[in-house]
């Protein structure tokens, strides 16, 4: 019987990452993250948990443990947000390089400076590269059931890479929601027991994190990146199997009231279900418009990407973080590069929205959909706008 308990979306994270009978757990407090190990040394002080805590002395070092247990054969877990995400920039490269299967819940927050601990998308955004799965979730209740499919994808013998699944920081973070609990026995039936297909062992040495001479740096590179890749279609498995396990649908991209919309919002995480309000306003008025809202965002899945833009006529392109120097922004110059590859090639504005926690009312985006369809009409393009920003 699923149990549905009121409970704050870490807690029900760190539940997740409990029951899938985590064996280490490295731990650095930053708000907004620090509530799930917080929780999670909670099981194991309890005895409730049979697993390594490890408090470290800051997030570098968080990543630097997960690894040294990730290498040794144990399912490992660890959670941070913003500066010290940044702070573990130096090491992310190395779990995928190594073919460590760490998961790491990111309670997305903004980059100093100046000084923000609110939410935006700045610090993952930043990451894009480091060669991690990188997933999001858009409420508690997709952090519950993602926690135990982010274990099964990163512990396939197929994958074999480490696993990001980000959320938005407060506005999730601390909402306390209805979530319905997986029993104990579903998560086990579920996730298999991990078998590491490399760890280090005293009774049968190996060596891990060689040095790379200009030889084989290159071909290891690729065959890594070609590793990445190849993991989309046990992502897809495992987010088929979550769905029939929970009966709610999880796909790579997901689409809203795109059947007869001729404009639409590109956009990801938490801000997706306040522009389903908007969606719904406009509707009333018989105005139809849509919203492509990807859960997964590396490996990018082009192919969904494209197919649930569909034709229309204009697309809207949200980013919450900024792209320095750049002519777009970090979401808007993916999708345009993913557009420019198509045949499909709608009129595309671009959108910067919410920034250091700055609130996203539901006019605005009722606002940016009438402008797409102006645009729409008009066939011409918009110079970004940044939303929300004083006079």
């Amino acid at each position: 019987m699923v149990k549905r308990k009121g409970v704050e979306s870490s807690i029900a994270l760190a539940d997740a990452a409990a029951m899938c009978n985590v064996d280490a757990i490295s731990a650095y407090p930053i708000t907004p993250q620090t509530h799930i190990v917080e929780h999670l040394s909670e099981w194991v002080n309890n005895g409730e948990l049979d697993a390594e805590f490890i408090p470290v002395e800051s997030e570098h070092s968080a990543m630097s443990a997960a690894l040294g247990t990730s290498a040794m054969g144990a399912r490992t877990f660890t959670a941070t947000a913003s500066q010290g995400l940044a702070l573990m920039h130096e090491i992310l490269f190395i779990a995928p390089a190594m073919r460590l299967p760490v998961v790491m819940a990111v309670a997305n927050r903004a980059l100093s400076g100046p000084i923000s601990i609110w939410n935006d998308h700045g610090d993952i955004m930043c990451e894009r590269d480091i060669g991690w799965i990188q997933i999001f979730a858009e409420n508690g209740q997709e952090c519950f059931d993602l926690t135990p499919a982010c274990f099964k994808i990163a512990e396939d013998k197929r994958v074999i890479l480490p696993t990001i699944l980000n959320f938005d920081g407060f506005i999730v973070s601390h909402m306390i929601e209805p979530i319905e609990y997986w029993e104990q026995e579903t998560i086990n039936n579920f996730l298999p027991d991990f078998e590491p297909q490399i760890k280090l062992d005293i009774r049968n040495p190996s060596t891990m994190g060689a040095v790379g001479v200009p030889e084989i740096y290159y071909e290891a590179r690729i065959a890594q990146n070609e590793a990445l890749l190849n993991s989309k279609s046990v992502i897809k498995e495992v987010f088929e199997e979550v769905t029939k396990i929970t009966g709610r649908p999880y796909n790579l991209v997901e689409s809203y009231n795109m059947e007869k919309a001729e404009v639409a919002l590109f956009m990801m995480g938490s801000l997706t279900e306040t522009a389903m309000t908007a969606v719904k306003n406009l509707k009333k008025r018989g105005i139809e418009v849509g919203i492509v809202r990807p859960r997964l965002w590396r490996p990018y899945p082009t192919e969904e990407i494209i197919e649930a833009i569909g034709n229309i006529k204009a697309l809207g392109i949200v980013d919450r973080a900024m792209g320095f120097g750049a002519q777009s922004h970090p979401v808007a110059s993916e999708v345009k590069s993913t557009l420019y590859s198509s045949d499909k090639r709608p009129v595309v504005c671009e959108y910067v929205i919410g920034l250091g926690g700055r609130d996203v009312r539901i006019e605005d985006i009722e606002a940016m959909f009438l402008e797409l369809i102006e645009a729409a009409k008009s066939g011409k393009s918009q110079p970004v706008k940044y939303i929300g920003v004083r006079e």
